[in-house]
């Protein structure tokens, strides 16, 4: 069987159009600072890092990385690589467990698991192209006719805008719909009222027999979300995503055994064992880890059965191939997450830039061929020139 023979890691980095960044557009972990600046800028994603693994037979997989892409491409060519070249693909597992045990040291989380998590993706593309099977076929197979996916964008601004952007997805079809908050606790009772008129905007285009997500992206903390929950509680919210800070697991546990409303997490968690310590302690009530972060496809898999053990459900951040192919391949998954095709702005956006082959919603619902091997993504160079590319 073919051995991989090289490792190609490139950087885009978007230099086309952009949406400037508006105030109080999304709460964030850097809010509680003091400053003035943009507080949302270190968590907007304007470069993406795409990872190509070639076998001796001259098939291709690809992988990607949205976190620190130039130092997650260092990562790679430096430390990763020379790990993986002479590996069968179809060992997995053992090329998996090689690059965490061997960067074990400064790489259980963050850049280093990024980059397995590029790695990892790259392989399962690889290894589904070789058998000539797209990639949820590998993992079980299809378990559902379609997946139902979410609108995820709703961020905060002006009210009558926000009412707009929700009647735009409802009139696509969508029945599921994610909004962000735009004030904190340095905001004090007057950003806890708009809040709510955010929320009741909100409901009164979308209705009341939908279900809506709450995502804090961070942004709060214990105290400041123990009061907002009963102020929200009326909303009827399918979940409360990121209340507090990543690693305050605690705060997380407290918030979800309130049983007030559900609470999600896991997008900014790591590995088997990090989605093992929510899920003792019933930290949270949705998982959302992204596989492009989380280890890729090989320790994501590890993850759904973990959770679907203790009949947590996963609803994995970001859409894209990458986590639809585990979506459509698990009972434990019921849904999606969705980035409606937009400028650029966050950044998640960049990915319909960048790839071809993401399936396009059709009222509320999204599928995957079951004759396009691997993810079904190739890159594409219709927007190159919107791009600086760093090899």
């Amino acid at each position: 069987m073919s051995k991989i023979k090289n490792i190609k890691t490139t950087v885009y980095q978007w230099k086309g159009k952009t949406v400037p960044p508006q105030g109080n557009f999304c709460t964030n972990a850097s809010d509680v600072l003091y400053e003035k600046s943009d507080a949302m800028g270190s968590f907007r994603f304007h470069e993406w890092l795409v990872c190509e693994i070639e076998t001796e037979d001259g098939t291709i997989g690809i992988g990607n990385a949205a976190l620190a892409p130039q130092v997650t491409k260092k990562t790679i060519d430096t430390y990763l690589k020379p790990l993986v070249i002479g590996e069968s693909p179809f060992d997995y597992n053992y090329i998996w467990e090689k690059m965490y045990r061997r960067t074990h040291a400064w790489g259980r989380k963050g850049i280093g698991m990024t980059a397995i998590s590029a790695i990892d993706i790259a392989i399962w593309d690889l290894i589904g192209k070789l058998l000539k099977q797209p990639v949820f076929k590998l993992l079980g197979g299809r378990t559902k006719e379609k997946i139902p996916v979410y609108a995820s964008k709703l961020y905060s601004q002006p009210l009558k805008d926000l009412q707009k952007e929700a009647e735009l997805y409802k009139s696509q079809g969508f029945t599921m719909f994610k909004m962000r908050f735009g004030w904190g606790p340095k905001d004090g009772a007057e950003g806890m009222k708009k809040n709510i008129q955010l929320v009741e905007a909100l409901r009164e285009v979308i209705g009341e027999d939908t279900d809506l997500m709450m995502d804090c992206y961070m942004g709060w903390n214990l105290d400041y979300a123990k009061r907002m929950i009963p102020r929200l509680m009326k909303f009827n919210p399918r979940w409360l995503e990121e209340p507090v800070i990543a690693d305050d697991i605690h705060g997380y546990a407290e918030l979800n055994n309130m049983n007030a409303i559900p609470i999600s997490g896991g997008e900014h968690e790591f590995s088997l064992l990090g989605f093992r310590q929510l899920l003792d302690l019933k930290a949270v009530s949705y998982i959302q880890y992204d596989t492009n972060r989380v280890g890729g496809i090989t320790a994501a898999h590890k993850i759904n059965a973990l959770a679907e053990a203790f009949q947590v459900p996963v609803i994995p951040h970001a859409g894209q191939m990458h986590n639809y192919h585990l979506t459509m391949s698990n009972l434990n998954c019921p849904l999606s997450e969705f980035f409606p095709v937009h400028d650029v702005e966050v950044g998640n956006e960049l990915f319909y830039y960048i790839f071809d082959g993401d399936p396009v919603p059709e009222n509320g619902f999204i599928d995957l061929d079951d004759n396009k091997p691997g993810l079904g993504l190739t890159i594409t160079d219709k927007y190159k020139s919107d791009f600086n590319i760093i090899e």
